[in-house]
């Protein structure tokens, strides 16, 4: 069972990205640090974009129904019961809607079989445009949901490269020989540092 995740989601917010911000805001949103907690998509057809991730990326239902104020059909799905909901489906999207406006949903896994599995399951769930890329620190899957919304499946690696970063990823070759690959690519790049040395100077505050 996959977890819906959005990388980077406990930022650390500093002042030189927030100059318009009065000194008060920036100090509280610092304070605060809110963290991103689920997403919601509009779309045309409720059911079909249900089964797409409930069978796709085994998230359950937890509610459903229609709101009062809020007079659309809504589906609440989550993959883990410390969240009532990651994902929620919401009828009204336009018919005419030819472009969505989500750059992307992100799906993280745990190892390089899952991007396998999902590779051979999405495009019999409706899944179109599918990909692979090799981004260093991430390998990932990319495909079109059955209403056009990008979705991205990753597993993370132990290196760190500079984004954006974009080589080619051959799912077909073993755990191995990608390792191999990722690691020798990451470690040619000027940028190349371990995840773990990235994680601590992000944690000290240290910016791009």
């Amino acid at each position: 069972m996959h977890t819906l995740c959005v990388r980077n989601a406990n930022w650390t917010r500093e002042s030189k990205h927030l100059s318009d911000e009065p000194a008060s805001e920036v100090h509280m949103a610092a304070l605060i640090a809110p963290r991103l907690s689920h997403v919601g998509l509009y779309v045309r057809n409720v059911d079909l974009m249900v089964r797409f991730y409930t069978e796709l990326f085994g998230l359950r239902v937890t509610d459903r129904g229609r709101g009062r104020t809020f007079k659309n059909e809504l589906v609440f799905m989550s993959a883990d019961p410390e969240h009532h909901h990651q994902l929620v489906i919401c009828s009204g999207r336009p018919p005419d809607a030819v472009f969505s406006t989500i750059m992307q949903l992100s799906f993280k896994a745990d190892a390089i079989d899952d991007l396998r599995h999902i590779t051979s399951a999405a495009p019999a769930l409706g899944a179109t445009k599918l990909f692979t890329l090799n981004h260093g620190n991430a390998l990932s899957v990319y495909f079109g949901d059955p209403e056009g919304n990008t979705v991205e499946v990753y597993v993370d690696t132990p290196f760190y490269v500079a984004q954006p970063h974009g080589d080619p990823l051959d799912l077909a070759k073993s755990d191995s020989e990608i390792f191999a690959e990722t690691e020798a690519n990451c470690r040619s790049d000027p940028s190349f540092m371990t995840a773990e040395s990235w994680r601590q100077r992000f944690s000290g505050g240290t910016g791009v």
